[in-house]
């Protein structure tokens, strides 16, 4: 194998001398690639790197992040991702933390993937490590992000979060989802910003794609008006700020869905059909179980759960139902876990 790699950069050396000497070496075809031997291109392709920007080459695929160093998140979490990879099982769906090692081949993804049982089994789940430095590179984000103190910000794992879903669109596009998020059904728009309430933008779940200037007016917003210490005002303030500037307040007449410029505005039922003052109605029985049959997804307002509601197998809970349904594996996953510990 060594011996081979030294004939091929041999081969190269030449061939580019040659090419641009221009005396001896004609070439009309202008790709030095096509004049090299299949073995070199063997040996090119197993050498290269294993990121999201080729998995997210397509620009449609599902985003989710962790911008803490924990590397066991919560069930809820797992939930998410899985019934993302269910409900869109021919796009990719990346898992970003900021806890994960370097991944730089196909090997080291799937190792890390072993980490947890019930997404392993997904084969468009993938795992990458959320490097905040090199992600808001070339972007209005990283003269704020070199000088902030993350020590001194109340909200600093929001905060960055907003951040970090901002840029993550700008660079791979696709539709970003909070880990809170459980899909129910594919949202049929690829350009779309939803209303969590008829005065707020929701910065939980929007779609773009790569470069789209929106997502550059969210970066410029967020360090124009940074107030860290605000709840909020990072994520959905900056998304409602930019909405009101665009288009003013999009207003529903109905349940349908209505325009904001040239990109779609979705009603609140589509994910958010119950509202975060009654985020607490997710863990009761309902004696009618709503079917949600305009949603998309539903927002489960993790940030309000400060007492810690988990879905309990066996409880008949609206989450227990929801989980049975959209994630099966990880329900499973908790219910043995369960019956072992008993």
């Amino acid at each position: 194998m060594l011996k081979q790699l030294k004939i091929c950069t041999m081969f190269i050396i030449v061939v580019a001398i040659a090419s641009i000497s221009r005396t001896s070496f004609k070439y009309k075809g202008g790709l030095i690639s096509d004049l090299l031997p299949s073995k070199c291109f063997v040996i090119s392709n197993r050498a290269n790197s294993f990121s999201a920007s080729t998995i997210l080459r397509k620009g449609n695929g599902i985003l989710f992040m962790e911008t803490t160093n924990r590397m066991n998140p919560p069930s809820l979490v797992l939930c998410a991702i899985e019934s993302a990879a269910r409900v869109y099982p021919d796009r990719p769906v990346a898992f970003f933390m900021k806890g994960l090692e370097n991944i730089t081949t196909e090997e080291d993804e799937k190792r890390a993937k072993q980490q947890f049982p019930t997404l392993s089994s997904y084969s468009n789940i993938y795992l990458f490590p959320l490097r905040m430095d090199q992600l808001f590179n070339n972007t209005p984000l990283k003269p704020w992000f070199d000088k902030v103190n993350p020590k001194k910000e109340v909200y600093w794992s929001h905060v960055s979060s907003d951040a970090c879903r901002f840029a993550l669109m700008w660079k791979y596009g696709g539709i970003y989802m909070d880990t809170d998020v459980i899909s129910l059904r594919p949202i049929p728009q690829d350009h779309f910003l939803a209303a969590q309430d008829v005065t707020t933008t929701s910065s939980g779940v929007l779609g773009l794609s790569s470069h789209y200037q929106l997502a550059w007016q969210f970066m410029e917003n967020f360090v124009e008006n940074y107030r860290g210490e605000i709840w909020g005002h990072q994520g959905p303030g900056v998304v409602t700020r930019v909405v009101k500037k665009l288009c003013g307040m999009p207003v529903f007449n109905s349940t349908d869905d209505v325009m904001c410029t040239n990109i779609s505005y979705l009603h609140p039922q589509r994910f958010y059909p119950i509202s975060y003052p009654a985020w607490r109605r997710y863990f009761v029985v309902w004696e009618n179980v709503p079917t949600f049959n305009d949603s998309y997804a539903l927002h489960l307002w993790n940030f309000m759960n400060n007492e810690g509601k988990s879905m309990l197998p066996g409880s008949n809970t609206l989450v227990e139902l929801l989980y049975r349904k959209q994630c099966p594996t990880t329900y499973g996953y908790i219910l043995r876990n369960e019956s072992t510990h008993l």
